[in-house]
């Protein structure tokens, strides 16, 4: 998956957010985020950035998978946001109350 470039038509990305019930301020905030960093994001980013738009990860995979990439790959993308997910939260304090 390393070292892979994937292309997805802007007006495409709109039509399927669009489809998924994505609004049309969500929509074009993503595309403002996704300009102002050249159009070029790392793939973990963007999925991580569809289900901040409230995506299901079902729904997520379904446009990863409509770019053109596989399922194995698709695996692991959701293994790493996961991951780091895990590395934000394990600089949070918690609060542990023992009587």
């Amino acid at each position: 998956m390393l070292g892979f470039s994937f292309t997805v038509n802007r007006l495409e990305l709109k039509r399927m957010l669009t489809f998924l019930g994505v609004g049309g301020k969500s929509i074009d905030e993503l595309i403002s985020t996704l300009n102002k960093a050249h159009r070029h994001v790392n793939v973990i980013t963007f999925a991580g950035m569809l289900e901040k738009l409230g995506l299901s990860q079902d729904s997520v995979v379904n446009i990863l998978r409509r770019i053109g990439i596989d399922d194995i790959a698709i695996e692991n993308i959701f293994s790493m946001l996961d991951e780091e997910r895990i590395k934000s939260s394990y600089g949070r304090l918690v609060e542990v109350s023992v009587e």
